[in-house]
């Protein structure tokens, strides 16, 4: 029967094995700093365009309220079923 694991008896067989372990290993944190700075980026962009803007709803009259009040899906209640 062949055994599970294979150590073998010479260690140099282990290198290669360590050389692709590195180049993954950078290549992954490589890839994490590109995409924290790529959300970083899109969070600059993101907060210059939409947070500059006032939503408030102050700005809208009695009948534009009841107009959204009336198109919003949301407002219906859920009907729940008892467990």
């Amino acid at each position: 029967m062949m055994e599970f694991l294979y150590f073998p008896e010479d260690k140099t067989e282990y290198i290669p094995a360590f050389i692709m372990l590195v180049i993954f290993m950078i290549g992954a944190i490589a890839a994490m700093m590109y995409f924290y700075k790529k959300s970083k980026k899109e969070e600059k962009l993101f907060e210059a365009r939409y947070m500059s803007q006032d939503f408030s709803e102050e700005k809208f009259s009695s009948e534009q309220k009841k107009q959204l009040e009336a198109s919003d899906p949301y407002k219906e209640k859920i009907r729940r079923e008892p467990y």
